[in-house]
């Protein structure tokens, strides 16, 4: 097997005296979309937000892509789109407002119809220019995901996409993940939501507590046999 994109060694994350990630070890590859799979409070967001290089780790090594996150964070945050799990977006600026400045602050050229292919699969085009201050739960959930795609990332970052998100939204980020996967980029998601894991992912790595109980191909964790087994590594 090639070499990961993201390769997570001993990974530690303390706040205070919370330890809210406990030595998890995270590979993940090219062409491939794996889940971070666990109940609220696993470390999911956590192990996301040191990917996306917005908090340092405690302890242990984050590489991406060859990258070291401590010495090369902004390099990573080049190659990477991430969708955070709550916030991230301008209340008083429009989708569309929100696309061109990601595509001024990233340099893209002839990104329009891509913005504009991707608002329409998201059910967007009709708001494009209604500020998201009066968009409900699942719009922004949707609009935080056109805006990880739209450069089309080496390293894809979806941080509890499906939450709140009608089918609609379901599919389009099913099909997002499918086109990052088929131009061979890495894509990490991270849900509570153990059907639409496997469903989006090809690999699981189940979560509890801040540590890593297992890994296993989404396939093992498919059915009622899959459910009865995710629910005996929580318990």
């Amino acid at each position: 097997m090639s070499e990961p994109v993201v390769d997570i060694r001993s990974l530690h994350v303390r706040f205070g005296e919370v330890e809210a990630v406990a030595g998890i070890d995270v590979q993940a590859y090219a062409g491939q979309a794996t889940a971070l799979l666990g109940r609220n409070g696993a470390g999911k967001s956590t192990t996301m937000r040191v990917l996306a290089g917005l908090i340092p780790p405690t302890a242990g090594t984050v590489v991406v892509d060859g990258l070291d996150m401590r010495k090369d964070t902004l390099a990573i945050k080049r190659i990477s789109g991430y969708c955070p799990d709550v916030g991230g977006l301008i209340p008083r600026a429009t989708p569309w407002e929100h696309l061109q400045l990601s595509a001024r602050l990233r340099r893209l050229e002839d990104w329009e119809d891509r913005a504009r292919d991707l608002l329409e699969r998201f059910e967007l085009g009709d708001v494009a220019h209604r500020i998201t201050g009066g968009f409900s739960h699942g719009m922004g959930r949707r609009l935080s995901v056109v805006l990880a795609s739209l450069h089309q990332p080496k390293l894809l970052l979806l941080d509890e996409p499906f939450d709140g998100v009608d089918p609609i939204g379901v599919d389009a980020t099913m099909d997002v993940v499918a086109d990052a996967r088929a131009r061979g980029a890495c894509i990490l998601i991270s849900t509570h939501l153990r059907e639409l894991a496997i469903q989006a992912c090809t690999d699981v790595l189940v979560l509890r507590g801040g540590s890593r109980v297992a890994s296993v191909e989404s396939a093992e964790m498919a059915g009622e046999e899959g459910a009865r087994a995710y629910r005996a590594l929580l318990d």
